[in-house]
């Protein structure tokens, strides 16, 4: 006897809306839509094929995240990203991550296992010359120090500056791609001091390793 066979399992595709959401934001965060270009709601529609209700939905939302800013029968305008951005989001995460490394002494064997891993990760990706993995890569090796602090709150806090250094680390690659070797030799530095179990090192190389991207927004660079 012939078994009834198992129902196709169907995959949901997200809403409209989220669809053109994560389509913008990653073309802007990945620099493929850069700071000062326009786009329209009618070649948005198009290029992810919805219609026009969904793709002004997804744009409020962007203008909420301060990616964009809509201008009526015009379009939505990509910011780029200004100095005093790439200051305040600095400035934050010194304060954060000057913190969370200090903390990280004695560092447990998982922590340095998951951020030799990222460094692997990075030296592979940087010879693929894959600037966007390699970006996520470096966040997610500060990621992992400030989530190994045991702090939700603070933890969140850094969480919310993910797309902005994302964004920002994109661009600085782009423009500095010597600085990824740089970079590379920094978390080095950063993991070889956490194994070392010397917090005054490691929060000194974090110091150096994120002042950088203040002093090239100063046109201090180093």
């Amino acid at each position: 006897m012939r078994m009834p066979s198992a129902p196709a399992v169907q995959t949901r595709r997200p809403p409209a809306a989220e669809r053109v959401y994560a389509h913008v934001k990653d073309a802007v965060l990945q620099r493929r839509y850069e700071g000062g270009t326009l786009l329209t709601e009618g070649d948005l529609a198009e290029e992810v094929g919805v219609s026009r209700t969904p793709v002004r939905e997804a744009l409020l939302r962007l203008e909420g995240e301060g990616l964009l800013k809509l201008y009526p029968k015009k379009g939505a305008l990509v910011l780029a990203v200004s100095a005093q951005e790439i200051a305040d989001v600095v400035e934050t995460r010194l304060l954060v991550e000057k913190h969370a490394v200090a903390k990280a002494v004695p560092a447990p064997p998982e922590l340095l296992r998951r951020l030799e891993r990222l460094v692997a990760d990075m030296r592979r990706q940087a010879a693929a010359g894959d600037l966007a993995a390699v970006s996520h890569s470096d966040r997610a090796f500060h990621a992992e120090i400030v989530r190994n602090a045991g702090n939700r709150i603070l933890a969140g806090l850094y969480e919310q500056l993910r797309d902005r250094q994302l964004r920002m680390g994109v661009a600085v690659m782009h423009a500095h791609p010597d600085r990824i070797a740089k970079n590379i030799a920094e978390h080095t530095e950063i993991l070889e001091a956490l194994r070392a179990g010397d917090s005054d090192a490691a929060t000194a190389v974090v110091d150096r390793h994120i002042g950088w991207v203040r002093n090239l927004a100063r046109g201090e660079e180093r």
